[in-house]
């Protein structure tokens, strides 16, 4: 595994840090913002012992970053809006744990907020902020120069990661969670940590699973027992099965195509479900939550990519997102070993938008992608999960 790992780095390295970054394009993005929160960019507050990058309340907070999006349809044409936000977002917490982003020298990164952690909180968790107050901490991850040298799944490396996001999580309960509902967010190896964090603090408390709305749980390898909702992460927690379901796990990866036989995701025991110390196969699937129809039918999704990154031929989109309607559906599929939130495009030609491709090879499939292809569809989730909790 990890000289398969190091062999695709090597061959992806050009692409903003290789595979299992999240945010696509983040080093285009940071070179993008104006005077948006990047101007705060290392200056995260902290709380009595954790480093947070995301804060609710702290200045320059990059997970308040404005949510306006413009809607490009088919033919090019385009409205403009701005998502309105929850009257009860202050009463739930979401709890976000960003992926391998860091571009420091070492296999673990220190607590120093830096561009790329900005970057990714923006990307991925801002427009959450319009149905939960979002919590982001900084946490020591492996390094993408650990993802390159191999060391990204010795012991070490991952637990000194766990350990200190272990510590942000205590510390946040105990100084800044005050009793509140709380959504897990997390992708790539910030999934992998919020499976082993949910797995030891979470599964087995039933006070904090009560307090637990839902997990987001993206491009980590959930595994289920085979035909099952549960059984393989976690013992107490389910896959959710509707969008008022609480106290459940929605998670997938994003492909084009079937994964290989030695993809990285959506295959028991293997790619990043190592991280988070999954090797079982047997009578184990990895789960597919479809976060539009909760079932295994096909629907239509809801990207938001931000405008920055994702230019539209012969448009320019002045807002700081972009959604394009249509433009895709998805469907869980299981075939081979493997299973999969299958994404296809449904342009026709003429169609002015851009659409995703496997940018670091069929291993990786959207991987990049995961969480903004559904990301409006996400954040609607959890408002109807919020709506249905007590």
């Amino acid at each position: 595994m990890v000289t398969r790992i190091r062999t695709a780095c090597r061959r992806g390295a050009r692409h903003a840090g290789a595979a299992l970054l999240a945010a696509g394009a983040v080093v285009a993005f940071a070179a993008a913002l104006d005077a948006g929160p990047a101007a705060g960019a290392g200056r995260a507050g902290t709380g009595s012992g954790a480093v947070w990058l995301c804060r609710p309340g702290t200045a320059g907070d990059p997970c308040a970053y404005d949510p306006t999006v413009t809607s490009v349809t088919s033919d090019g044409a385009t409205s403009v809006s701005t998502p309105a936000t929850s009257p009860t977002a202050h009463a739930f917490d979401c709890f976000y744990v960003y992926p391998t982003v860091s571009q420091e020298p070492g296999d673990n990164a220190d607590l120093t907020v830096q561009e790329a952690e900005i970057d990714a909180a923006v990307v991925q968790a801002s427009q959450f902020s319009r149905v939960c107050n979002v919590w982001a901490p900084m946490y020591r991850q492996a390094t993408s120069v650990a993802l390159v040298d191999g060391a990204f799944l010795h012991p070490s490396v991952i637990s000194t990661a766990y350990a200190s996001l272990l510590s942000a999580w205590k510390d946040y309960l105990a100084h800044d969670n005050h009793g509140r509902p709380i959504v897990f967010i997390g992708h790539s190896q910030g999934a992998a940590m919020l499976i082993k964090l949910l797995r030891a603090q979470v599964d087995p408390s039933a006070s904090l699973r009560k307090r637990m709305v839902s997990a987001l749980i993206l491009g980590g390898n959930v595994q289920v027992t085979a035909g099952s909702a549960r059984g393989g992460s976690f013992r107490n927690i389910p896959t959710c099965g509707s969008a008022t379901q609480t106290g459940c796990v929605i998670a997938y990866s994003t492909f084009g195509s079937p994964p290989p036989s030695d993809s990285f995701f959506g295959r028991p025991g293997q790619g990043v479900g190592l991280q988070s110390g999954q090797t079982a196969t047997g009578g184990q699937q990895v789960a597919c939550v479809n976060p539009v129809t909760f079932s295994s039918q096909p629907a239509g999704l809801q990207p938001y990519f931000l405008s920055a990154t994702s230019k539209v031929r012969h448009l320019d989109v002045t807002t700081p997102w972009v959604t394009y309607p249509g433009l895709y559906t998805a469907q869980c599929e299981r075939s081979g070993g493997a299973t999969w939130l299958q994404v296809t495009a449904t342009a026709a030609a003429g169609d002015p938008r851009p659409e995703v491709t496997a940018t670091q090879g069929p291993l990786w499939g959207y991987h990049v992608d995961d969480v903004n292809l559904a990301l409006g569809n996400l954040v609607a989730d959890v408002g109807s999960e919020e709506g249905a909790y007590h």
